[in-house]
């Protein structure tokens, strides 16, 4: 059964649905279960997802590496963790939940699978679509850099670049979505969230964080993740919940500003500008449902600005992991909230790298490179 985030209001699984009358988003009822044995996340907590996976439609998302940050630990005095979503099949965390998202797509008969997306989500779709061997139609924006237009289009996906106002082109492809036969696994689709979870459940098989930091868009990542650990609290597999901090661009950021502002509702948030753009939506459509969420469960909203989100990419740099700029605003936000004493020395911290920087080179900035002929190597070598 499908219930309305807000409303309550439920909907059966026998039908396409998304989102509630009431404009809210869905979700899937809280699952129990224990920790069983198996190679992968989807085989270990089976019990927690709503129908039976077959790993044929898997291109090896999940099961990504918990980093300790040994230099960034030390730095700022804290035990910092960093979750590498970065590994997954196309670089990002959205592979999680693109993988139970097909599966929603295949029950239901359909043969069109869509999204809304300007990158990761965008190539996800494209990728798990051609593994499945359904159509993939990719709604983009009209500015959207070469270099994503490539890693969407290899995988034969149509992809299909939309004038207009971006913020409501989700709401629009839903409509078409149902008139023209195409489901639109977009970004809070309620099995995306079940998929999003199992980061969830491979955190706490390591260790149980005080605060998990999560990069926020549209909203439906972190809503996935604190749904994964209410379903373990559930379960009596963990016996605490950590704090969730919600971390936004300030240059986009309409769930801070409600959150400080003690709004119920989101606001648009007009003139968006970040470096950020993987989560530069000015209308998130999970908004609501992560304001409720966090005032629920006491947790924390934070927005960073692009200055501090460059400095953070550098940071993970120093680390060895190169992420995009949407990747290094957790950081950037642990930073500013260690400043702050709200975090303190002896607390355990997961933050979220959602996807690789290899997907944002356009981003950079030129790097001086030396150049010598080979005789003169040596001084070279020497002079470094």
């Amino acid at each position: 059964m499908l219930r309305c985030t807000a409303c309550g209001r439920e909907y059966s699984l026998r039908k396409p649905y998304q989102r509630c009358e009431c404009g809210e988003p869905l979700e899937l009822e809280l699952f129990e279960g224990f920790a069983g044995i198996g190679k992968s996340v989807w085989e270990r907590f089976i019990q927690f997802f709503p129908f039976e996976l077959d790993l044929d439609l898997s291109l090896g998302e999940g099961d990504t590496p918990l980093i300790r940050a040994r230099k960034l630990s030390k730095k700022l005095g804290i035990q910092l963790y960093l979750k590498n979503e970065t590994v997954n099949p196309t670089w990002s965390f959205k592979d999680r939940g693109t993988f139970l998202g097909i599966h929603r797509v295949l029950q239901l008969g359909f043969d069109k699978v869509g999204t809304v997306s300007t990158g990761n989500m965008a190539a996800s779709v494209a990728a798990y679509a051609s593994r499945a061997g359904v159509k993939a139609y990719i709604l983009v924006s009209s500015n959207i850099a070469e270099e994503k237009l490539k890693q969407i289009a290899v995988y034969g996906a149509e992809v299909i670049k939309v004038r207009g106002d971006y913020g409501k082109l989700y709401y629009e492809s839903l409509k078409l979505g149902q008139k023209l036969g195409i489901y639109f696994i977009n970004s809070d689709d309620p099995f995306r969230i079940e998929g999003y979870k199992s980061i969830s459940f491979e955190i706490v098989e390591e260790m149980m964080p005080d605060y998990v930091i999560v990069p926020t868009s549209s909203g439906g990542l972190i809503r996935g993740i604190i749904k994964g650990f209410l379903e373990l609290k559930k379960s009596e597999l963990i016996d605490r919940l950590p704090t969730f901090v919600c971390v936004q661009a300030e240059g986009c950021s309409p769930i801070y500003k409600a959150f400080i502002e003690e709004k119920e509702k989101i606001e648009r948030f007009e003139n968006p500008h970040t470096i950020a753009h993987a989560i530069e939506n000015p209308y998130p459509p999970s908004g609501n449902a992560v304001l409720r969420l966090l005032k629920k469960l006491n947790g924390i909203c934070v927005a960073v600005s692009d200055e501090e989100i460059l400095n953070a990419q550098r940071m993970l740099a120093q680390e060895g992991i190169f992420v995009q700029p949407a990747s290094a605003t957790g950081i950037a936000a642990v930073k500013k909230l260690r400043e702050e004493g709200r975090i303190k020395g002896d607390e355990r911290v997961v933050s979220i790298l959602t996807g690789a920087g290899l997907k944002t080179l356009h981003q950079l900035g030129r790097f001086e490179v030396r150049e010598f002929e080979m005789e003169k190597l040596e001084e070279c070598l020497l002079k470094s």
